[in-house]
């Protein structure tokens, strides 16, 4: 697919690491000096980092750029030296994504690149690919009666408002019966956290995902995930929900790009939640930077 990310021009570039904390997706990284995209899996081309680089050296362009094909990764990654190869090893195993570690491992291999030391969760050294985690009996989808939710609200305390089980993108069966006729509440991790009346104001009679721009490591898969559900699915309406603070804007990026690879168009309410546990207000700011930042 094509689509937007962002480009380092090294010469430009001092190494000086403001980008680093901006970076969305913990896409980047300094490698040899110099701020690097680790891979392409983790940038969304949001471009949050852009305002922080004192010397422009950062820009978005728009490439080929395949989700989920590591061997394309890999292909991008190999040339920039054993260094970026270490270091995107250790990220894929750092965000728990063991599948597309195997399939680095076999793309070095399998091309007579040596495989460089790295950290595999205390090793020091590449070992055998870790083993392939066990399905989870909790990620089974499973529709909440109205009867079963509201059983804390009959014991004196909020009413919850959840509809169906599992709410995290990952986890999500595109296939579930839950999203028939459905209004999504598309919402970042946390959201719910800061927003106290989050199931009084906004999960009442709507069907809940949540996920994390930064932190979660497959953002491409979940654009993948999300189109198939509004493709599948006759979706009514989407809310999108995210924190003020500029990667949890991602969750819209994710939500629009889906849209635009299912062909779908499905009336989308986004609303920006303060850090102080407020709904941001139409032409409030929003996005804050820190000191010195500009």
């Amino acid at each position: 697919m094509k689509r937007k990310i962002i480009d380092i021009d090294e010469e430009k570039c001092t190494g000086c690491g403001l980008c680093i904390p901006d970076c969305p997706e913990g896409a980047l990284q300094i490698i040899d000096g110099k701020a690097r995209l680790v891979s392409d899996l983790f940038c969304d081309g949001l471009g949050a980092c852009i305002g922080t680089c004192p010397e422009g050296a950062i820009c978005v362009v728009e490439r080929e750029a395949e989700p989920y094909d590591e061997k394309a990764v890999m292909a991008t990654i190999v040339p920039q030296g054993e260094a970026v190869i270490k270091a995107h090893l250790e990220h894929l195993l750092g965000h728990g994504e063991e599948g597309l570690y195997r399939q680095a491992i076999e793309y070095l291999t399998g091309n007579g690149i040596p495989v460089p030391p790295h950290d595999t969760a205390g090793g020091g050294r590449a070992g055998p690919a870790p083993a392939a985690p066990m399905a989870c009996p909790g990620s089974m989808a499973r529709s909440l009666p109205e009867g079963e939710a509201g059983e804390a609200g009959r014991a004196g305390r909020a009413e919850p408002a959840l509809r169906q089980w599992p709410v995290q993108l990952t986890l999500a069966n595109p296939g579930a019966a839950y999203f028939d006729d459905a209004d999504l509440l598309i919402s970042g991790d946390c959201v719910p956290f800061a927003y106290p009346e989050f199931h009084r104001d906004f999960l009442q009679g709507r069907v809940l995902l949540i996920f994390c721009p930064k932190l979660d490591a497959d953002v491409a898969g979940y654009v993948t995930k999300l189109a198939e559900i509004f493709s599948r699915h006759t979706v009514r309406s989407i809310t999108v929900l995210h924190m003020e603070v500029p990667c949890c804007s991602g969750v819209r990026y994710v939500v629009d790009r889906a849209l635009e690879r299912s062909g779908k168009t499905i009336p989308v309410n986004e609303q920006t939640i303060l850090i102080t546990g407020r709904v941001a207000e139409e032409g409030e700011r929003t996005v804050r930077r820190r000191p010195g930042r500009g």
